[in-house]
């Protein structure tokens, strides 16, 4: 399947490449918000958000001339981005390989009057390896494939990461609302 890149951001990426500060500041200011927003959550410190969004910036506009217009701008900004906030906070990350047997596959049920407010909070509550396979596979879409690769992980500890992370959530939201 081949995929069209979107004609302004065709054009913006060539004109970054040529070093063109108008362009960059105009790719950096259309970009900035939704990526500094992953960042905070995967980061819980907006210090740490800031500079994962600096140096993710750096990178971006370093290997632009890798872009190869297989997907939107954005995505490929995105996996940059991600990756930046990986290594941000790489020495305080663990993924615990989870044996799939213990894992009781009973349905997760959510509070009806759960709100986005109390959602954030127990969020940033989890442990850096759920919420990053939490936020990448819930909160952005990608498949637990996708999140293997991108994290270096297998696919059964994303998936196993990803249930254990909502069990917590799920133990974390009912203390809150109670």
């Amino acid at each position: 399947m081949s995929y069209s890149i979107d004609p302004y951001e065709a054009e913006l990426a060539d004109r970054c490449l040529t070093h063109d500060r108008v362009a960059q500041k105009l790719l950096y200011d259309r970009y900035k918000d939704a990526m500094y927003t992953i960042l905070l959550r995967m980061l819980n410190n907006e210090y740490d958000a800031a500079d994962a969004l600096q140096e993710a910036f750096i990178r971006i506009f370093r290997s632009l001339k890798g872009f190869k217009k297989e997907s939107s701008l954005g995505a490929w900004i995105k996996t940059i981005v991600i990756r930046a906030g990986l290594e941000k906070q790489k020495k305080h990350l663990i993924f615990e390989e989870i044996n799939e047997e213990r894992q009781a596959l009973e349905p997760i049920i959510w509070d009806s009057d759960l709100t986005g407010e109390y959602l954030e909070k127990a969020i940033a509550q989890l442990p850096n390896g759920y919420k990053n396979v939490f936020l990448l596979i819930e909160v952005e879409g990608y498949t637990h494939r996708e999140v293997a690769e991108l994290v270096g992980i297998s696919e059964g500890t994303s998936k196993s990461q990803l249930y254990y992370a909502k069990k917590s959530l799920q133990k974390t939201l009912a203390s809150m609302m109670d």
